[in-house]
């Protein structure tokens, strides 16, 4: 990089961080969650509001390769912290319920999306994409749930510990690698079958990290020490071990927050609290300054300018093959497993914010010729509407008592912090 470059990287970075964050609080203070204020402030920075020219002025294309790369590295660290929190205890004793939850969660709107998807091969056929794809890829777009937020959501209500947080997130999770896995499959119908082998791969990936790597990881933060505090060596080799499990389901045709994740899923339970705590504390600064740069980053991929009034009645429809499948396959899905209806409404609110997962999802349906850029453009804002929805919805199922969605979900106490930024 030359050294103006460098300076209008530096730059952007200020302006990128403030904006973020100023957003940030100022979504959270009407209720919203912080990651709608980041998001916006990307979409603010890109071609929707600003004009092309401009735009690419305060972004090259130099710059936003190594934006790029520090948003990975942000949202990597993310999705560590977030493995690390999730209590896989939690579905235990409600395997039915979490099942419940997951064919709901996902079976539901995926197969609304297919009749949606037969749909638009009528009245919005795109050139040159295969129908077979094309339609899978339509019930795949709707039946996401975008788990980075979801976290982030939980972590801004002060549910991340809780039962009903800790069911919810586990679901999430489920639902994310199905999403994942599924798109593979996409990948396979469009352009071969290798990409069936990556996913095959990353299941054995994922065993591999459970039955190998764990109990490595387990006699390492065990050895010399007796549950005393991160040294910088330790935390060198999580991050480290962090980074090149990303890697690796990069490089399996998966996305990188799977590889983070499950890194931080395998992490030992057992350690020292001390130790356990200097993770959390040392996670939550770092991914605080990182983590915006990624929803800017996001955000500067969106243009919004192609959209048409006429295009209105079918945001419309995709909006309600959405959130009705998404919504109530999920509340149904709980019910039907004895769930009360508070705390089923409010995991099923949980289950409807596509904010991240989505458009990452979408990107990957433009590249594959799968969508146009009007469709991609539709269906980016019915990720961005149905995560601004999230937080009323979950406030109005909250509604009541505090401790009734602790109770449906299986009430125990929280059993640790979280490394979540706000």
């Amino acid at each position: 990089m030359t050294s103006h470059q460098v300076q209008l990287l530096f730059a952007d970075l200020a302006l990128i961080l403030v904006l973020a964050r100023g957003l940030g609080a100022l979504a959270t203070r009407v209720g919203q969650p912080a990651v709608v204020g980041e998001i916006i402030a990307g979409i603010l920075l890109g071609p929707t509001l600003l004009s092309d020219g401009l735009s690419r002025a305060l972004f090259p294309a130099e710059v936003q390769s190594v934006l790029a790369g520090i948003a990975d590295l942000g949202l990597a660290l993310f999705m560590f912290a977030v493995g690390l929190e999730v209590d896989t205890g939690s579905l235990r004793g409600r395997g039915r319920t979490a099942a419940g939850a997951i064919v709901g969660a996902t079976l539901v709107p995926f197969a609304l999306g297919v009749g949606l998807g037969f749909h638009l091969l009528r009245v919005h056929p795109v050139e040159g994409s295969p129908s077979a794809a094309f339609v899978v890829f339509a019930g795949l777009a709707v039946s996401v749930t975008a788990f980075p937020v979801l976290a982030r959501i939980l972590e801004d209500r002060g549910l991340f510990a809780t039962p009903l947080g800790g069911l919810a997130l586990a679901v999430a999770a489920i639902v994310d690698v199905a999403a994942w896995v599924a798109l593979a499959a996409v990948q396979a119908m469009v352009g071969g079958a290798a990409a069936l082998w990556r996913a095959g791969l990353f299941v054995c990936y994922a065993a591999l990290l459970f039955l190998v790597v764990r109990p490595l990881l387990r006699r390492f933060l065990e050895g010399g020490r007796a549950g005393g505090p991160l040294t910088p060596w330790t935390f060198a080799v999580l991050l480290s071990g962090t980074l090149l499990s990303a890697v690796a389901t990069q490089a399996m045709g998966m996305h990188l927050i799977m590889g983070a994740f499950l890194f931080g899923l395998i992490m030992p339970r057992g350690g020292g609290p001390a130790l356990r705590a200097d993770v959390e504390d040392r996670l939550g600064q770092l991914t605080a300054v990182l983590l915006p740069v990624y929803f800017v980053v996001a955000g500067l991929r969106i243009d919004l300018a192609s959209l048409d009034v006429s295009d209105l009645w079918l945001l419309c429809l995709i909006m309600a093959v959405a959130v009705a499948g998404k919504v109530g396959g999920t509340y149904l899905g709980l019910r039907t497993q004895g769930m009360p209806a508070r705390p089923s409404a409010a995991i099923a609110a949980l289950m409807n914010t596509r904010g991240l997962t989505g458009p990452v999802v979408l990107g990957v349906g433009l590249e594959l010729g799968l969508l146009d850029d009007a469709l991609y453009s539709l269906m980016v804002v019915m990720t961005l509407l149905t995560t601004l929805m999230t937080g009323p919805l979950l406030a109005l199922t909250l509604r009541g008592r505090a401790d009734e969605p602790a109770a449906g979900a299986g009430a125990r106490e929280p059993t640790g912090r979280t490394a979540v930024p706000p």
